[in-house]
């Protein structure tokens, strides 16, 4: 009876200090952090599923109160609200055995809300919009370089017109911050998600499958949003109407993405069928991502697979 009661919290223990340890190398090492704290929160879905909710929750408090007096309370803070909720929920998913969709979708939901909390939380003590601040650090960052490049004699039209497409594409940066908060969302969901399949399963968990990349298929949805973006990209361009421009951009770049995800599934399909090798298509992809034309024709692709569903047509194709 003893022994069962004190596994979860030992365990706790463990999992809550290994967090610590994440969120530490987060802070005090620049590229093995980035890492460390997208799996800042896999402690703690493992934790949820083998002992629960309650377990979990108390972790978190726990390794927040060491974060705080180890590193700083504002941002041990902004870290346990930006990662934790989707931890928790990510946990609770796979121990009720949700399908793989509703807990990807839920725990999607609560890391937006927790990055807009997180946001709200720094701009509330600091007055500072924290994603401004990432966009002045980037403009920094490339006015070092021309400065450097300067110094070293290179052609000054050729830096000029560098300085010049930086500057337009941090325009088009400020006007994409909506978007850039939802694929950061998206991108520390999959990571999470994936990552808490790997470990649960090297665990004896049983987890939901993950479909194959070639089965991959997103809702309509993101065709329609496609064609009001263009609209509205449209109408708030020829008549200033800045708000609507700025939320059809982000909308017409969301679907962009999501069609691009939906074409690649398509390309894979058909290339896994016609058994093209491996390094044949990972070059194809790389050729695809890094073509600014192709990477269009892929995602307009995909985004009319969502609708025609050409896989099965293919498909039924070949059986004939």
């Amino acid at each position: 009876m003893n022994q069962h009661r004190i596994t979860p919290m030992t365990e706790s223990g463990l999992l809550a200090a290994l967090t610590v340890i994440l969120a530490m190398i987060a802070v005090y090492l620049p590229v093995l952090g980035m890492f460390a704290a997208l799996i800042w929160s896999l402690p703690i879905v493992v934790l949820v599923v083998r002992h629960g909710l309650r377990w979990g929750t108390m972790a978190v408090l726990i390794s927040g109160i060491i974060m705080a007096l180890l590193i700083e309370p504002l941002l041990s803070l902004r870290m346990v609200i930006a990662f934790a909720p989707m931890g928790l929920l990510l946990g609770l998913g796979f121990r009720k055995g949700w399908p793989g969709m509703k807990i990807f979708g839920v725990a999607l939901l609560a890391s937006l809300l927790s990055l807009l909390a997180a946001f709200a939380l720094v701009f509330a003590v600091t007055a500072v919009n924290p994603l401004n601040l990432q966009v002045d650090a980037l403009q920094q960052s490339f006015d070092a370089v021309f400065n450097l490049y300067e110094e070293m004699g290179l052609d000054a039209k050729a830096i000029a017109d560098g300085r010049q497409l930086v500057a337009e594409g941090m325009v088009m940066v400020q006007i994409l911050i909506p978007l850039v908060v939802i694929m950061m969302g998206v991108i520390y969901t999959a990571i999470g998600y994936l990552a808490g399949v790997k470990v649960l399963r090297r665990l004896g968990h049983a987890v939901p499958q993950v479909l194959p990349f070639a089965q991959w298929r997103l809702p309509v949805f993101f065709l329609y949003l496609f064609g009001f973006a263009m609209v509205g990209i449209y109408w708030g361009g020829t008549r200033q109407i800045q708000p609507l421009y700025q939320l059809s951009m982000n909308a017409n770049m969301l679907a962009i993405f999501a069609g691009l995800i939906q074409g690649l599934a398509l390309t894979h399909c058909v290339l896994s069928h016609y058994r093209v090798s491996r390094l044949v298509r990972i070059l194809l992809y790389v050729i695809v991502l890094t073509n600014g034309f192709l990477a269009q024709l892929v995602a307009l692709t995909g985004l009319f697979d969502m609708l025609f569903d050409y896989r099965r047509r293919f498909s039924a194709q070949g059986k004939k």
